[in-house]
């Protein structure tokens, strides 16, 4: 169980509990939940209902209980960058998937949350990477956490490409499925909008180190525009990379930046390349 404590300041002065607690981020779905927890919400240690108006220097209280999908604790060997009450961020390494599968039964990052942080809290993950990607995962502990979160982390994403790339530039191109393929995607354009920015860092004249920004988030958005303006990530078959240096596609999340959902401070989390990309870095 989450306990989140608030202390009223002047501007919240008169302000009805059920306000407040909707202007913060409280999802009205949560909300009834809270109303039946025993105690789920007090005003200065006192059952409140959500009518009731809140006064300068009072402490509302919500206590947010587990719930939710919950995988089997796995112990595995995974790189924690940042975690506190409310998140835990963790460094997925490459060929490891976020969520089990018929295919993949105890060897994801959801086995390794429950064995980390308990078999009662549920796997949120804000946002998913392929399973040969590697880097940042950001995973909510709570309800409240996850739904604040939703949509509202810039990922900085870098890969290595085939060829030569020097000067800054945008893929603006649809994508759309593959023929019958539950997994290939292509540029189509009938396909969902998919916009694309890049920035080279450095090149050795086969290939090029690039930094991408997503304006979107189609599947497999990144792989598909490289493939389409001829430069395909190393390593990644499915999409015409060559594969001779490394055995997956060479594509990181190394930096995520957010707004605390709690605390509401900005965040930066960062990590390193996985051994296969420093080698081709």
């Amino acid at each position: 169980m989450r306990i989140i404590n608030f202390e009223i300041t002047e501007k919240d002065d008169k302000k009805p509990i059920r306000t407040f607690l909707r202007e913060f981020g409280v999802s009205a779905s949560l909300l009834t939940k809270l109303k039946h927890t025993e105690n789920g919400i007090t005003k200065n240690g006192v059952f409140a209902k959500t009518i009731e108006e809140l006064s300068t220097g009072d402490t509302l209280t919500i206590k947010i209980e587990n719930s939710g999908s919950i995988a089997r604790p796995m112990c595995i060997d995974i790189e924690i960058p940042y975690e506190d009450e409310d998140i835990i961020v963790l460094n997925k390494p490459p060929l490891m998937p976020v969520h089990e599968s018929r295919n993949h039964i105890g060897d994801t990052l959801s086995n390794f949350v429950a064995y980390h942080c308990g078999e009662n809290m549920a796997f949120r993950a804000v946002y998913r990477l392929d399973r040969d990607t590697s880097g940042l995962v950001l995973v909510a502990k709570n309800e409240l956490a996850a739904a604040k979160l939703a949509g509202k982390i810039k990922k900085d994403y870098y890969a290595v490409v085939d060829g030569t790339i020097e000067n800054d530039g945008i893929v603006n191109a649809p994508i759309a499925r593959c023929g019958d393929s539950i997994i290939k995607r292509k540029v189509d354009e009938n396909g969902e909008t998919a916009i694309t920015e890049y920035f080279p860092i450095k090149s050795n004249g086969n290939a090029t180190l690039i930094k991408f920004n997503l304006k979107t988030g189609r599947t497999h958005q990144i792989r598909v525009h490289m493939e389409h303006i001829g430069h395909s990530l190393l390593g990644d078959k499915l999409y015409g990379g060559d594969c001779s240096m490394i055995s997956r596609q060479a594509l990181h999340c190394k930096d995520i930046c957010f707004t605390h959902p709690i605390t509401e401070k900005p965040m930066h989390i960062t990590c390193d390349f996985p051994n296969d990309m420093k080698n081709l870095v």
